[in-house]
């Protein structure tokens, strides 16, 4: 019986195509890619020249309409795909969720002034752990204790590289081998599915839970001592709030406790605010000072949550125990790397005038945001736009509410203004993915199957881009 034959209408356009690909060499001639071997490796040229051409042979073969075969516009796809290929991973990303300490997106944006100290330390030698007056050997920490102590009273300081290292750190050196004693309704979860029984665990200490999910007394702590107890913990739920029918115990109550059985009281803050803002207090969040003042033994919390400055975690307390802890061998593998640290500190000058801090600090001046400067920015938006894209995308102002976020405020919404916009010739998950696969990459929400810009995360520089992007597609997508 004789091979059955493709008909020829199938084969012969696939075979003059596959014919008329160019070679690999023919490609990498073209004027456009002979440049780009300044800028990139040769052997990256070539394989991305021959991935280009295999899918275009595989598209032929398959009877699929392959288009762009001439030399220039495999030239140009071969370029395309170096570009992204050599592109940074970590890249500059416009926030239009509304969510001011997105975790995901790096939480908190720094002030000029903290970026340009990082610079210059970056650039430069420095006296990281060098004393000039004494011209011996420093410590690290030195160029941070002195501020921490004006600005919280602290008898002494350290910082880490984050706050779940301070809490660990504190952990492994005061109850390694002991008992804390926790509220049950502060066993918190952290970013990452990271949970504080599993901290401690870690940290050598043994758990002791106290009380229920929604009321723990003091007579719990009391009843839970023993001759284990290493230390009482208490733990400020800076990522969500009970209400209702709850209660709890103060620092007060439990520093008055722990004075009576000789046992260390540590709080860890979480986010670490530092101004008096009355959000702040509306949200009943705690500041490192009002927890000494009270009494606490040790305090820690973040510095890249409603402090404002790079990723950190801050210990404040007493000077002995602080002293323990710095000279705790895991000490030195959580310990500040030099730029972090110059963050900081520039961070921290800042705090000394604090209305100089609120104007200064992106996550208090965004915090403390006016809601008609927000609705300002939305119609600059729009009037950026133009008729074009106004037409494309239907947009309207709204007033609205966002959040904190970071695990920061919980409870607490923001008044903010956004716009929603509802494409009228794509869907509205088309376009959010094409403005996050733009550069800069534009952050969305899609709410009740529309597109939703908040505008309180949105820098003034930042809606031009926007509105750039979305005339952009607006003439080339749209229709």
């Amino acid at each position: 019986m004789r091979p059955t034959r493709k008909p020829a209408s199938t084969t012969r356009p696939a075979l003059q195509g596959l014919r008329s690909l160019p070679s690999v060499d023919e490609v990498l001639g073209s004027p456009l890619l002979q440049d780009l071997l300044a800028d990139y490796p040769r052997q990256a040229i070539i394989d991305e020249i021959r991935g280009v051409l295999e899918e275009k042979r595989q598209a032929l073969l398959q009877g699929k309409q392959a288009e762009g075969l001439e030399e220039d516009s495999l030239s140009r796809e071969v370029s395309a795909r170096l570009k992204r290929r050599f592109a940074p991973s970590l890249k500059r990303v416009i926030n239009a969720t509304g969510v001011v300490l997105h975790t995901n997106l790096g939480r908190a944006l720094l002030p000029p002034m903290v970026v340009e100290r990082i610079q210059e330390i970056a650039l430069h030698y420095s006296n990281l752990e060098y004393d000039l007056h004494q011209d011996a050997r420093g410590d690290r920490q030195m160029h941070l204790r002195s501020l921490l102590q004006e600005l919280t009273g602290a008898e002494s300081s350290l910082v880490v590289n984050n706050n779940a290292a301070a809490l660990f750190l504190i952990l492994n050196t005061l109850a390694e081998g002991k008992e804390v004693i926790v509220s049950r309704g502060e066993l918190i979860e952290i970013g990452g599915s990271f949970r504080l029984p599993e901290i401690m665990k870690k940290g050598g200490a043994r758990l002791v839970e106290v009380g229920t999910t929604n009321k723990t007394y003091l007579s719990d702590y009391e009843q839970a001592i023993g001759p284990q107890t290493g230390l009482l913990l208490k733990i400020h739920t800076s990522n969500y709030r009970f209400l209702g029918f709850t209660a709890t115990c103060s620092v007060e109550e439990l520093v008055q406790l722990g004075k009576r059985y000789q046992l260390p009281v540590v709080e860890d803050l979480g986010s670490g605010a530092l101004a008096d803002l009355p959000l702040y207090r509306l949200a009943q969040e705690p500041s490192p000072k009002e927890s000494l003042r009270a009494g606490a033994d040790l305090v820690c919390f973040s510095g890249d949550k409603l402090l404002g400055g790079p990723q950190s975690g801050v210990i404040l307390g007493r000077g002995d125990l602080i002293q323990k802890i710095a000279k705790n061998p895991l000490a030195r593998t959580m310990r500040l790397d030099k730029l972090s640290l110059a963050a900081l500190e520039a961070t921290l000058r800042i705090y000394r005038q604090e209305r100089g801090a609120r104007e200064q600090i992106p996550v208090l001046a965004m915090l403390s945001t006016p809601v008609e400067v927000v609705a300002q920015r939305a119609r600059r938006l729009i009037e950026l736009m133009g008729a074009q894209a106004a037409s494309a995308f239907r947009p309207q102002i709204e007033r609205g509410t966002a959040e904190a976020g970071g695990g920061s405020l919980p409870g607490i919404s923001l008044p903010t203004y956004w716009v929603r916009m509802k494409p009228v010739s794509i869907s509205v998950q088309s376009l959010e993915s094409k403005l996050r696969e733009g550069n800069p990459p534009i952050l969305a929400r899609i709410k009740k199957e529309s597109l939703i810009l908040d505008l309180l995360t949105v820098g003034e520089e930042e809606l031009e881009l926007i509105a750039n992007r979305l005339c952009e597609l607006a003439t080339s997508q749209i229709g």
